[in-house]
């Protein structure tokens, strides 16, 4: 009787380890799982790749592109000036990172915040970027960017800019995980370094972790550290 009783709780165990194991598979929790979506958290900036792509450090390095936006890519005009506005607000510092998805590219595609301003749509308001939405339904970032427009700040005081997405099918044979560089030799110390960009590339995108030696998330401190002004 006893062994009897043993089968019946060890099957009925069995049962329940079943049912919690697919209800955990179900796809609006595994699509969730897979994708990050709804994940917020804070996390440190370490590289600004173009205005709306950037690279933080989180169990590793992840690269972000910053949800319903798209800034100019950086071989047009004001590519370099969207880059320097994103990285004047977050290059260095926390922020609050909540996740949408993972693009093609496969990166993060979220929503950063910091010290309560949304980046994505201050880049918007800025002047710095094109309001990106789900077909163009996101009232708020529309609403910014005819301020902009107005306003003629920044890739505004063109008369009539082209939008990255056009810009992309005009140039395919440009690597459209927007524009970045995507080679990586066999450089591993920071003597071998031409510049800040470079040494940022082979650490964030390379993966070449001897560049970093102090783990503060900065590459090559004496490329890419802040010059601290010399007092008179």
């Amino acid at each position: 009787m006893i062994g009897i009783i043993a089968r019946l709780i060890c099957v009925a165990l069995l049962c329940f380890s079943v049912l919690a194991y697919s209800e955990a598979l179900r796809p609006s929790h595994f699509d969730k799982l897979k994708t990050g979506s709804g994940q917020e958290f804070t996390a440190k900036i370490i590289v600004v790749i173009d205005g709306d792509t950037l690279v933080i450090r989180r169990h590793g390095l992840v690269k972000i592109r910053l949800a319903e936006i798209d800034a100019p890519e950086s071989a047009q005009a004001f590519g370099d000036t969207s880059k320097q506005s994103l990285s004047e607000m977050v290059l260095g510092k926390q922020v609050t990172v909540v996740s949408q998805a993972v693009d093609k590219y496969g990166r993060m595609v979220a929503h950063l915040s910091i010290n309560g301003l949304d980046v994505n749509a201050e880049q918007i308001r800025r002047g710095m970027a094109w309001e990106y939405s789900n077909y163009h339904s996101n009232k708020v970032l529309i609403a910014l960017q005819n301020e902009a427009r107005q306003a003629q700040r920044d890739l505004w005081v063109q008369s009539n800019p082209t939008p990255p997405w056009v810009w992309r099918k005009q140039h395919p044979f440009i690597d459209s995980a927007h524009s970045e560089p995507t080679s990586c030799g066999n450089k591993k110390r920071c003597s071998e370094m031409s510049s800040c960009e470079e040494a940022r590339h082979y650490f964030a995108q390379c993966g070449v972790k001897t560049l970093d030696g102090n783990g503060d998330g900065v590459p090559c401190e004496k490329l890419c550290a802040p010059q601290k002004k010399i007092k008179n």
